[in-house]
């Protein structure tokens, strides 16, 4: 299933910023950056119960934010892409 991840990580202090970081690490494990705050990720459900787990455990739930947009497997009906940042078949083949 398609799951778009966004964050807000408050970046104020140095906590925040390696908070920062270790969410955008987190999110790379398991999906694509598509714009700065905001990631594709192709899980299935046992998958996305971990990653949310983990991204839950890094942030601080006073000053973060998470959200989590479950698509499901018929997605690509439901994501239209306009402007920069080409769109790209996530589950196509990776071309080095």
């Amino acid at each position: 299933m398609l799951v778009i991840i966004t964050y807000d990580v408050n970046t104020t202090t140095s906590e925040g910023r390696r908070r920062l970081r270790q969410v955008s690490k987190k999110c790379l494990d398991y999906g694509q950056r598509v714009q700065n705050s905001v990631f594709e990720c192709i899980v299935d459900s046992t998958q996305f119960r971990k990653l949310k787990y983990e991204l839950v455990a890094l942030i601080d739930p006073k000053t973060d934010s998470l959200r989590f947009y479950q698509l499901g497997d018929n997605y690509k009906r439901k994501v239209d892409h306009v402007g920069a940042k080409e769109s790209f078949d996530v589950e196509g083949p990776l071309i080095l």
